[in-house]
């Protein structure tokens, strides 16, 4: 059954656009037309942004403790419905059912439960310092644009609007083509919870919707998570128009696995570590940096762990992979492998499509070697299941050759030793590192290094401006 939303959600109401212009979803392992969204234009973003503004003083007036309370009835609301959100994003973007589970079923819920946290305990006002009596308060900046990515929409999403919504912002939400349908789920419980009308507005399309969202006069602060191209553009706009920005980009992220590393644990986290989405996740390490000494050991454990990992439908959870996001991201995938093989690299794993599955845009994980530094695949992000795996002769080899890119978001250091892995990783340029595994807190920033961002993910303390208000001494 298809799903057709060319409409958006303006005022806590769902309005029709005021073009005929529409986006086809495609479900990508099928390669079947799911639904359709508007295409919205210019108009469309300043009526939304519209009603964010007018929305705006009264959300700012309501005190900390009751956004919490909002926050607190959206994540249980989210809860009750997080399998049908997991099971429609994968629907839309091809992600595997077990991971969508947590990306877009419970750990939106966690973020939102967070930051009604943050919401109890914050204080707008307080005294400088005993000796002094100025008082520093902390406002909300504003109205909010969220630009969000297809990957793992609701937990960006949640990372965005929980934040802004504790601060007091009001929000409008330009969700990623591919993925809208979910964010017209979250706007319908955005209603059930009784949230003011005007707080959340969510407008779809593409590049015009977007352009015109991050060019509006009355937005005070872009949030976006994409491609490091993109934004380029947009923090370049916002640096014109002197408002604030966001921006979580791309990455090349390397998996530092030093000579005492235990292989299984790495073999474990292999995937959720180097491939996570079937690689379409920007903090991927997508670099395999292994010891000289163990190099085929550690090769052929890559090719025997994604040998046997299970490639197929999405919605089957015992899927490790499942299909990339659309015909055009597979080509893109496609060339690198192809130029890599060209360039001299040696394909150790896959490099070409599964058997058993005719449709769908699905690529084989693949693992190539012989690898010069300079290779585009050692350089440039894929967004797809390729790793590089490549020889080092000691740590600090391995943290040059880790610091060899123009990106600098994610990472990971696998060793027995948890105070040599953290000494090699805070010598890595880089903005979040995991020691063997993946997993980071909710509570812990992430900011992106050189191409990798602007502006980090600031938490409550990026959705709030300060005032000084100096009063004299008695």
């Amino acid at each position: 059954m298809t799903q057709d939303r060319r409409e958006m959600f303006v005022d806590g109401k769902f309005r029709p656009v005021s073009t005929s212009d529409h986006i086809s979803i495609i479900d990508p392992a099928t390669e079947v037309t799911i639904g359709s969204i508007a295409d919205s234009n210019e108009a469309d973003v300043s009526r939304a942004v519209a009603a964010a503004q007018t929305a705006l003083p009264g959300w700012k007036e309501t005190s900390p403790q009751e956004r919490a309370a909002y926050l607190r009835a959206l994540a249980d609301c989210y809860a009750e419905r997080a399998e049908d959100m997991a099971a429609l994003v994968t629907h839309q973007n091809g992600a595997v059912i077990k991971r969508s589970r947590r990306t877009n079923g419970t750990r939106p819920v966690a973020i939102y439960r967070y930051n009604a946290q943050l919401a109890d305990t914050f204080e707008p006002e307080s005294v400088l310092s005993p000796d002094d009596p100025s008082l520093v308060r902390r406002e909300p900046l504003g109205v909010v644009g969220a630009i969000v990515p297809w990957n793992a929409p609701q937990s960006l999403l949640a990372s965005k609007l929980g934040p802004a919504l504790a601060a007091g912002c009001t929000v409008v939400v330009k969700p990623s083509p591919e993925t809208s349908l979910d964010t017209f789920m979250l706007a319908e419980m955005l209603n059930e919870i009784g949230l003011p009308p005007g707080v959340v507005n969510v407008v779809t399309g593409g590049r015009e919707a977007g352009t015109a969202l991050v060019r509006h006069p009355g937005i005070d602060k872009v949030s976006f998570t994409g491609s490091t191209a993109a934004g380029r553009v947009i923090a370049a706009t916002c640096g014109e128009m002197l408002k604030h920005v966001t921006a979580e980009l791309g990455g090349k992220s390397a998996a530092v696995v030093l000579d005492d590393a235990d292989l299984d644990v790495f073999a474990a986290n292999l995937i959720s570590t180097c491939l996570p989405n079937t690689g379409q996740v920007c903090y991927s390490c997508t670099r395999i940096l292994a010891p000289r000494s163990r190099f085929a050991e550690v090769v052929d454990l890559v090719v025997e762990t994604l040998g046997n990992a299970v490639i197929g439908d999405p919605k089957d959870p015992t899927s490790d992979f499942g299909p990339l996001v659309s015909e055009v991201q597979r080509q893109r995938v496609e060339s690198y492998i192809q130029s890599a093989i060209a360039a001299g690299a040696r394909s150790a794993l896959g490099g070409g499509r599964p058997m058993g599955l005719p449709n769908g845009y699905y690529v084989e994980p693949t693992v190539l070697v012989d690898i010069r530094r300079e290779m585009r695949v050692f350089r440039e992000e894929i967004f797809g299941p390729v790793l590089v795996v490549v020889p080092f002769d000691d740590d600090a080899d391995a943290v040059r050759m880790a610091n060899d890119s123009s990106y600098g978001l994610g990472g990971s250091v696998f060793s027995k030793d948890i105070s040599r892995a953290t000494a090699v990783a805070r010598q890595m340029e880089t903005g979040s590192i995991a020691i063997n595994g993946h997993d980071r807190s909710d509570a812990a920033p992430a900011h992106g290094y050189k191409d990798s961002g602007v502006g980090g993910d600031p938490g409550l303390a990026g959705y709030l401006q300060l005032k000084s208000i100096s009063r004299p001494r008695s």
